[in-house]
Parts: structure tokens; sequence; C-alpha cells
């Protein structure tokens, strides 16, 4: 894996790297410039350093699958993408504007500007999902305004395209999203519901406000679970200039339970153009937060979700058959691997419509140090991610029929195991390096998948194959 010169003056697939704009907690932003586009462009680039969670690569892997698809005024315009190969990269207009964010230090703001941002974003919104896209990760910062006035979404590194693979979900175990802004269902690690952006963007209107979040900024998943039983202080007791129909707003899109929100983003959208229609509850005259039983009952009534994360609710869209390829590719592995993509490509061909999940386990050590770079300063998970695309390469598949998953764990078996169960894997195939008098002793990851997996699991061999040491 070459990588690119990443500095002012250095060229990159014909961008031309001009001034750093921006430096975050996961990426940076480079004006850049193309002889081939006329518009203003930005390349932004992920961070991967020694010691980083390995959630920054894939929710950079996941974003740069996803803006391409993207259209409209909405989102920004992708040029092209980068690969992990040689440089990972989204390259895309830059938005004349500025974020949401500055307006939290000015809130609360007068009741008109907040309704205006409010219709502007739920409009981005009703169009982002007739996209098929769930945001998750809406929140102020992530919002921008073009001069022309249209709210422009940025930063779809946790969000989810319904005709494409959710690699967030099959790689990882815990809450994804923002602490103040994030849905009480992504909470419970359920990805699948459009009315968690209603949520967020909740979130966001009842902070311009009030001047106020209301839920605070939990630094755990305990802080974070009680949005699921403990409402926020009504928005007309902080601001009594909060109209009782911008409160029945607020309210609804903050209900802990979806199905009593706003159905979709275009019925919040019309609530807020016509407030004279508004239908008016209990929710409109709160002045108090519910009172200790409610809150009891409510509690009780999510404790048997605490360890439910994953829900039952799945999508027609990637539903396909998912058959996975545990693909070792340790040194003097190269000839099993090679058995194991013949294999995989007769699988294939008599699936009709299937999906092939690729994984590879990057083992940890039980005890020790692990470290996430190699000798020559490259990022270990990435450069695996690299090789197992390699792999994969000749299969020839179309991008959204397959997807590449690198395993952190200290038993690959177990990993292996616990990600056929999670993600409905139907077919597994997965290489046996050997049959020696060591390995039967000892047990080998093979013969664990093959007596654990909750699926049809298919050993390859090479014939010729010698025992070999294991570091399995």
């Amino acid at each position: 894996m070459t990588r690119e010169a990443l500095q002012t003056g250095s060229t990159i697939d014909g961008y031309l790297i001009g001034e750093k704009l921006h430096t975050g907690g996961m990426a940076t932003l480079w004006r850049v410039t193309h002889p081939d586009i006329a518009l203003p462009i930005v390349m932004k680039v992920p961070m991967i350093l020694d010691g980083d969670d390995a959630t920054v690569i894939v929710g950079f892997e996941m974003e740069m699958m996803l803006l391409p698809r993207l259209t409209g005024v909405h989102v920004p315009r992708c040029f092209g993408v980068g690969d992990y190969a040689r440089q990972p990269y989204v390259v895309m207009e830059q938005i004349d504007g500025d974020s949401l964010f500055p307006l939290l230090e000015k809130s609360p703001l007068p009741i008109a500007d907040v309704v205006s941002l409010a219709g502007k974003t739920a409009a981005a919104l009703v169009d982002l999902h007739r996209q098929n896209v769930i945001h998750f990760d809406i929140k102020p910062s992530n919002i921008m305004l073009r001069k022309s006035g249209e709210v422009v979404f940025i930063d779809f590194g946790l969000s989810r395209h319904l005709q494409l693979p959710d690699l967030l979900e099959e790689e990882f175990h815990v809450p994804m999203g923002t602490g103040p802004y994030i849905a009480p269902e992504q909470v419970l690690q359920n990805r699948t519901d459009f009315r968690s952006d209603i949520f967020s963007l909740g979130v966001i209107l009842y902070h311009l406000t009030t001047g106020e979040r209301p839920f605070g900024f939990p630094q755990n998943v305990r802080g974070l679970r009680k949005r699921l039983w403990r409402d926020p202080v009504p928005p007309r007791k902080l601001n009594p200039e909060t109209p009782p129909w911008l409160q029945e707003i607020i309210l609804r899109c903050l209900e802990p339970d979806a199905g009593k929100r706003y159905p979709t983003a275009a019925q919040l959208l019309f609530d807020l153009q016509h407030p004279g229609e508004v239908k008016l509850t209990e929710r409109a005259e709160r002045l108090e937060r519910d009172g200790l039983w409610t809150v009891t009952r409510r509690r009780l009534g999510w404790a048997g979700t605490a360890g439910s994360a994953r829900q039952p609710e799945t999508i027609a869209a990637t539903s396909a058959p998912i058959v996975m390829a545990a693909v070792d590719l340790s040194e003097g592995m190269e000839q099993l691997a090679d058995t194991l993509r013949i294999n995989v490509q007769r699988v294939l061909a008599t699936v009709p419509g299937v999906r092939l999940a690729c994984v590879n386990v990057l083992k940890q050590n039980r005890v020790g140090i692990n470290y996430s770079l190699d000798d020559e300063g490259r990022n270990i998970h990435v450069q695996r991610l690299v090789e197992l695309k390699d792999w994969a390469r000749p299969l020839n598949l179309e991008r959204e029929n397959v997807t590449f998953h690198v395993l952190e764990h200290t038993d690959p078996a177990t990993s292996l195991i616990e990600y056929a169960r999670s993600n409905h894997v139907d077919h597994i195939l997965i290489g046996a390096r050997g049959t020696g008098g060591l390995r039967r002793f000892m047990g080998s990851v093979s013969s664990q998948v093959v007596a654990e997996a909750p699926c049809t699991v298919t050993v390859v061999r090479v014939a010729q194959m010698a025992d070999q040491d294991i570091d399995e």
C-alpha cells in the first residue's frame, strides 16, 4: 500500500492540494482544485493514527460508499472518492455558508427564527429520507445553511443507506451517535428507523427555543439510557414565549417511543408550515416534567430492552442472502486463500441475489499491548482491509453486493461466530489450515465455527497442505 504525500502543493488523482481548512477529531478538510471542476471543492481525509478506534475507518468507508449516491441541494455534491489502498478521501463541493453550531451560543432565538430553521431542516430531511438514507447524526455542526437559504447535511459517517449494507451495524455492538442528540432506539442499537432523525431534530429545536439541551451532555451509555424514560423540562417552563403549538411539535419529536413521534419528516414539515392546524394535546400545556410514578412505570416498561440491542425488525432492501467468507490472510496461507476464493465463486454462481461478506479477524492479545501500526508505520487495520479487498477483486462483484470487515478480537473463532449470528449469515465458507495431531488436540478455528455457527458451514482445504504452526 503506497501512501500519497498529503500536503499543500501535492497532487492526488488530479486534485491539487491547497490549504488545510479544518482539523477535526476524525478527519481533515483541504481546499483542492481540479482542471475539470469549476466549483469550489474540498477534500475530506480521515485521520488514522495509532490507537484510533476502528469505527473511524469503517465510518469513512461507509461515507465513501454512500455520498456518491446522493443528489439534490440538501447534500454536498460529490466529485470523487479515494481508496484505502492509496489514500482514502472524499472530494465534494465546498458549501458556501455556515453551520448551525454558532447559533447555540445565541439561543434562545426568536421563535420566528426557530420555526424558519426547523422548516428548512425538516424539508432537507424529507429529501434525504426519500433517497433511502437515515443520517443518524443530525446535530448543529452537521447542518450547513447555504447563502441561498437551503439546509445541507454533511458528515455521513454514521448514516445508513437502505439499499447498501450497514457496515457499522454489522461490525460494532455499541450505540452510534452524538450524546445529546442520539435517539432512544439508537441507544438500543436499532439502526432501522427514520424517526431517529426526527428525534435529533427535536433536540435541536428544544435547544434553540430554550437555550438548554433537553437531556444534557451524557458521557456514557448509562446517561444515554435515561432518555428512554425521563422526559425533558417542558420548553414553556424555560421560555414562556414558546407558543403551545411549538411545544407540541418539539415534545412530539422527543417522544421516547418512536411510534408516538411524527411518522415522517413530511408530516413534521406540514405542522411547522401550518401552526394553526397543529392538533394540540396535553403536551402543549405541560409546564412540569412527568411525576415519579409515571417515570417509574415508563422505566419498568423499558427494563426488558436492556439486553436486546438488536431489534428483530429488518429492512427488505438489505435482506438478501448473506454468504460469509472467513479469509485467512496470514503469511503462507496464500494457496488456501486462493482455494477459498474459487469455492466462494462457485457458491455465488448458484445463489441468486446473494451478498458476500468478506471477513478477516485481526487477533488481539489477551494480555499486553496491541499496537495499531506495523514496523513500516502503516495502520494494521487499514492494511488488512486493503488486503481483503485485493483478495476479493478477482470475483468482479458490484460494490453493493460485497462488503469487507476486519474484526478485532482475542478469539478469532468466537468473533466469526458472533458476526454470523448477529448478522443472520446464511452460509459460511472458511479455510482449514491443517489436520495434524497438535491441531486435533488443541482444536481449530474452523472446527469451532462448524460446531457453533448458526448456519451452514463449508470448510475448504488444500489437499497438499502440510500441518502449520497455529497462531489461532
